[in-house]
């Protein structure tokens, strides 16, 4: 019965100060954003809200590993992106549908970067633009949720055993002291269509996934709580490589159900 519970319970109440406090003595603002010397992994790191990530999290400080998977411009933005901040960026080509695929990435990262992990975005998504499943193929409906969801929970297992073998132990992979660590951070990727119906077009599939992906992070963030922040972050209509795939009658309409157009 016990293998079922979340973590940090007793008699199925939850533990006084479960979580660490920041140990940190510099209080200042700008100091508490700070991000030198962390590790950060994005995936579908080439360009859109992903490629965003990478650029905010090396302006912080922090070394970068930016994942990508047909965007062959992922290599020259990472070294742009080093250039640029002063930080290490490297380029990975992941095959995120493949969970082994996916846990060798992360170790190499880690090795390559400064033998931690600090940060992982879950972003690499595709749309669906197959229209209504019932005239869609069923292949379609599994490359959607092997892509957008499946590879969220293959990089999770992951990266959450970093976090707590971390935050336990307080070194790094080379049993160096770990400074500067508290609790890791996971953030999902997810979106405005996991939480209402996209009017008018029909993504029954990538709805579905979004939506499970809000649920999983929710849960994550009590399962973690010793050891890791979880987030999903939601975005609405955005002009990304990835909207842009969606035909231009679709795009006027949401253009138009946007405020600031």
């Amino acid at each position: 019965m016990d293998a079922l519970m979340i973590p940090g319970q007793k008699d199925g109440i939850f533990k006084p100060d479960n979580a660490a406090r920041p140990n940190s003595t510099d209080t200042r603002v700008f100091s508490l954003l700070s991000l030198k010397g962390r590790t950060a992994i994005v995936t579908g790191g080439g360009g859109g809200i992903g490629f965003a990530a990478v650029e905010a999290f090396a302006e912080a400080g922090a070394n970068v590993a930016l994942w990508y998977n047909t965007n062959k411009s992922a290599v020259e933005k990472a070294e742009q992106v080093s250039k640029t901040y002063g930080v290490i960026c490297k380029a990975y080509q992941v095959k995120i549908t493949d969970e082994t695929c996916v846990k060798e990435a992360i170790d190499t990262a880690v090795r390559d970067l400064n033998g931690r992990l600090d940060i992982f975005v879950a972003n690499a998504g595709i749309p669906w633009l197959h229209g209504p499943i019932i005239d869609a193929d069923t292949p379609l409906y599994h490359n959607i949720l092997d892509i957008n969801m499946h590879s969220v929970f293959y990089a999770a297992k992951v990266a959450g055993n970093y976090f707590r073998r971390q935050q336990a132990e307080e070194t790094a992979v080379d049993g160096k002291k770990l400074e500067n660590f508290n609790r890791g951070s996971f953030i999902i990727t997810t979106s405005i269509a996991g939480v209402t119906t996209l009017i008018p077009a029909a993504m029954t599939p990538y709805s579905m996934a979004k939506a499970a992906l809000i649920q999983m992070a929710k849960t994550l963030a009590v399962e973690w709580a010793p050891f890791a922040r979880v987030n999903a972050i939601s975005p609405a209509y955005i002009s990304t490589d990835m909207t842009g795939q969606v035909p231009e009658s679709l795009r006027t309409t949401w253009s138009g159900l946007t405020p600031m157009g």
